[in-house]
């Protein structure tokens, strides 16, 4: 039972809620790993804060706690339940026992099986306080690519696409169709994923860095899986340069060995499929990357596979940059765009500036 004078509702929320805000910073950066925040608060007062570091270790608590701190009898608010298995580092329970947290809040139980609700008997038996449950059903929404992840043993897969008031996706006298106010949050969106997904076909023909280029974000820049099944791919391309020393995978089914040689020098991995055809085979992809540990995927490309992921429901949610400017004959489609414009709009607008372009945050399944 909560102590109404110094753990109201109102209170713990409000640490959660902030614990949710750290556990934003490294979304989508985590690997197999849930992105977690944490608050620790002693005395009304925030001692530490953290979030689950790059590439999923060390976790949140651990960041938190291995501080030089006073942290007896103090409280923490942990955006998902604390490990209580040992993995490549201790459970997170056991330094929160060792420090002697005297109370545990947490928002969502973790649906890994190894630590899923047991969090509360190996705490409680230590004489801690634990509550579950709070901002709940924003936790379910914040975790909802984990918990498919963990679920499904897939990725979990989104899509951004870009247009014109006319529903062109090319502009043939300019790289780009949105403004840079745009291509800035498409970046800020690309930083809360650690895989982007295209076609050699859209890289060959944008020469595509598909990086985020906001200063701070550089190393948030995800791995890149290009579907190139004619292995059509350009050498002299921009992100075959890889400065940033991303992951990049090319998943095809033709051989070419000077191909292969040239680009696994620069360290860019060859996965070769039998087919890429029907949604089994590309579901037999995508298996391929959850295997080497990828978990959220953001896809741009052009309108025919966006158009074959969406008519086979393997899209979750549609990320869509629209401009208030008609292309008319400068717009080209290598694609029917009628799937795009089947989609309501409606009460879909995403509460940001843009100067005259339009975000759109679509569910789709």
């Amino acid at each position: 039972m909560l102590n109404r004078k110094s753990d109201s509702p109102l209170k713990v929320s409000k640490f959660i809620k902030l614990a949710y805000e750290q556990a934003k910073i490294n979304l989508g950066s985590t690997g197999s790993n849930p992105s977690v925040g944490c608050i620790v608060e002693k005395n009304g007062s925030v001692i530490a804060s953290a979030h689950t570091s790059l590439n999923g270790r060390p976790h949140a608590e651990f960041n938190a706690l291995n501080k030089k701190l006073d942290f007896k009898n103090s409280n923490i608010y942990i955006s998902l339940e604390p490990c209580s298995h040992y993995g490549e580092t201790p459970p997170c329970t056991k330094i929160i026992i060792k420090k002697k947290i005297k109370k545990v809040f947490f928002s969502i139980f973790d649906v890994d099986k190894r630590s899923n609700k047991k969090s509360i008997h190996n705490l409680r038996i230590k004489n801690i306080l634990v509550k579950n449950g709070i901002n709940e059903s924003y936790g379910k929404m914040f975790y909802e690519s984990y918990y498919f992840n963990k679920k499904k043993l897939l990725p979990y897969l989104d899509a951004k696409i870009a247009i014109s008031r006319d529903y062109f996706t090319k502009n043939i006298s300019s790289k780009w169709i949105t403004n840079q106010q745009s291509r800035t949050i498409a970046h800020l969106i690309r930083s809360n994923y650690d895989c982007i997904m295209s076609t050699s076909k859209s890289i060959n023909d944008d020469n595509s860095e598909l990086n985020c280029r906001i200063e701070g974000l550089e190393k948030k820049s995800p791995s890149i899986v290009i579907i190139d099944r004619n292995f059509k791919l350009k050498k002299n391309l921009k992100i075959i340069k890889n400065e940033q020393n991303r992951k990049i995978y090319i998943f095809t089914i033709k051989k070419n060995k000077d191909k292969e040689l040239f680009f696994r020098k620069r360290g860019i991995k060859i996965i070769k499929v039998d087919k890429m055809s029907s949604y089994k085979d590309y579901l037999k992809i995508l298996q391929l990357m959850n295997k080497l540990g990828i978990s959220r995927i953001l896809l741009e490309s052009g309108l025919s596979i966006f158009n074959f992921f969406l008519k086979g429901k393997m899209i979750n949610n549609l990320y869509i940059f629209k401009t208030n400017k008609g292309l008319g004959r400068k717009g080209i489609n290598y694609a029917s765009s009628n799937n795009l414009k089947k989609i309501k709009l409606n009460n879909k607008r995403v509460n940001v500036y843009l100067n005259g372009d339009t975000l759109y945050k679509i569910k789709i399944k």
